[in-house]
């Protein structure tokens, strides 16, 4: 029986692919099984190669890596997936975090970080960029000072949070209210609403203030 854990990569640049591939064959207990130029080819070979662990890309042709790990997941296919990325991106993070990505390793830190990862990722544990975790670290940390800041934040409904990160998008309450699908009147009273749960007064606090804290309403 093979003991040597199996491994696919998928990334849609051929020498950055071929590092990989060089970094992976570099470990003798790890055995490279596949490689895939886009997220379509990836979903067919992980199922085709039964690997332990695929290490995708984030942007490739015709399925992403989350799409592909979307698929994959849905299907129950038993796969680990470490993904690689070159955004430094805390959303992106959490929706790969959400989809059961088990890795998140930034491209500048591949070369350092894939072995490390991929042992974490055989050993059932996570596995984050030191770059990314230090941002998600201050994110949480930002968001944690708000909440004690503006402690009307909990009150918020979904609706107004949704309206606040619209706004920090620099959208007006015409355009906000074609998004939501409703009157301009209600984005106003919504808006009125806010002002009185979190404090905020002023022609332009309501952008401000969505702005400056734009990553907590998610």
């Amino acid at each position: 029986m093979d003991s040597l854990l199996k491994i696919l990569i998928a990334d849609d640049h051929p020498i950055f692919r071929r590092g990989l591939c060089d970094v992976i064959e570099t470990d003798p207990s790890l055995r490279l099984v596949g490689q895939a130029s886009n997220g379509d080819e990836a979903v067919r070979l992980i199922r085709e190669l039964d690997p332990d662990i695929a290490i995708l890309d984030v942007n490739m042709p015709k399925l992403s890596g989350l799409e592909a790990t979307r698929k994959l997941m849905e299907d129950r296919v038993p796969v680990k997936i470490v993904l690689l990325t070159m955004h430094e991106d805390v959303d992106l993070l959490n929706k790969a975090l959400d989809l059961g990505v088990h890795a998140y390793v930034l491209k500048e830190n591949a070369v350092e970080d894939l072995i490390a990862a991929v042992r974490s990722v055989a050993d059932g544990k996570t596995f984050i960029s030191s770059t990314m975790a230090g941002l998600l670290l201050r994110r949480r940390a930002q968001a944690e000072a708000l909440r004690r800041a503006k402690p009307g934040l909990e009150s918020l409904t979904p609706a107004e949070r949704r309206i606040l990160k619209l706004i920090a998008e620099d959208k007006t309450s015409k355009e906000i209210a074609e998004v939501l699908g409703c009157a301009v009147r209600t984005v106003e009273t919504h808006r009125q609403n806010m002002s009185a749960k979190i404090g905020l007064s002023g022609s332009h606090s309501h952008l401000k203030f969505a702005y400056d804290n734009k990553s907590t309403f998610d």
